[in-house]
């Protein structure tokens, strides 16, 4: 009976490359394979490839930290983003990403807060760029009560602007989230907040609840506006 042969653990050139990507998501490399792979020339050419090394979870400690320290914020982030990864590997790229935030373009911004990991999601939301937010505010795993956690004063109007554009401009429970920090927001000086801000959130609620959140509203003007009755004509 034949019995199947061992898996080659060679590199490139000595297996072909299709292969050789297919052992690097094997669990079990020998000793030593993982830092050979770390040195090809192609591979530190590509680091959407090396990070795979970087994250693989027999990876030397120090191998995964010499790594993920070289690996630009596309990588990191994939490596974020991945359950496979060593939880080590995912904890290093995750704050090297908090590191890199302040140096990233918006355009870079807007494209890592679709993915970021939520370790870095109180640093996405003070942004001042639209864009950004509309992005993050796309993010597949930002829950209801995540984004209610985020929505407090002082609420900006890059944050308010991208809200009322988002997914979740019909949603009560943001509604009131938002119209009780902009209740705070307003009076502070330099908001940029205008009432008009308030007007998409204010029709978003049922008249049972607008007479709720009217009753919690500091701000006069604002209170007017939000009671079914008193704001009639204003919204």
């Amino acid at each position: 009976m034949l019995r199947p042969s061992p898996t080659p653990w060679a590199l490139p050139p000595a297996v072909p490359w299709p292969r050789f990507l297919r052992l690097l998501r094997q669990p079990d490399p020998p000793k030593g394979w993982l830092e050979g792979a770390a040195e090809l020339p192609e591979l530190r050419k590509r680091p959407l490839l090396l990070r795979w090394v970087a994250q693989h979870p027999k990876a030397p400690a120090h191998l995964r930290a010499q790594l993920l320290g070289r690996l630009p914020w596309r990588a990191l982030a994939a490596v974020a983003a991945d359950a496979a990864a060593h939880p080590q590997a995912r904890q290093q790229a995750t704050e090297k990403l908090q590191q890199l935030w302040p140096t990233l373009t918006t355009g870079e911004r807007r494209s890592l807060a679709r993915q970021a990991p939520r370790a870095l999601w109180r640093l996405i939301w003070p942004c001042p760029s639209t864009d950004v937010l509309a992005a993050f505010l796309q993010h597949p795993k930002l829950s209801l009560e995540a984004l209610i956690a985020l929505i407090q004063a002082p609420l900006r109007p890059p944050q308010a602007e991208a809200l009322a554009a988002s997914r979740w401009k019909e949603s009560g429970p943001v509604a009131e989230q938002v119209l009780q920090a902009m209740d705070r927001s307003l009076p502070l000086p330099d908001s940029g907040l205008v009432l008009g801000h308030a007007v998409p959130w204010i029709r978003a609620l049922d008249e049972e609840a607008r007479i709720l959140a009217a009753s919690r509203t500091l701000t006069p003007t604002l209170r007017r506006m939000v009671h079914p009755r008193r704001g009639e004509g204003e919204v």
